[in-house]
């Protein structure tokens, strides 16, 4: 437990803090699974669609530090080449 005021405090910041990123971080989530649900349903169109949604999403929760860069790259890439394989 917090004794002193700014301990009291920097818990307060970090409660709020954990919120919001959670929220994004379940944003960014609800994106990718909506590019997963495209392809596994193989309309390559939807999934085109879904995935350029998705990008800037995951690009701004790496941006936002919720997920490490390179974590957010390889995501991108990884939906980008399951969507590509679809039109093939």
């Amino acid at each position: 437990m917090a004794n002193t005021s700014s301990a009291k405090k920097s818990a307060r910041k970090i409660a709020a803090r954990t919120e919001v990123n959670k929220s994004r971080r379940s944003r960014m989530r609800t994106y990718i699974r909506k590019v997963e649900e495209a392809i596994a349903g193989g309309d390559h169109k939807v999934a085109v669609e879904a995935l350029k949604a998705a990008e800037p999403e995951i690009a701004r929760s790496a941006q936002k530090g919720i997920v490490h860069a390179n974590v957010a790259a390889r995501k991108v890439s990884r939906l980008n080449s399951r969507v590509k394989a679809l039109k093939a």
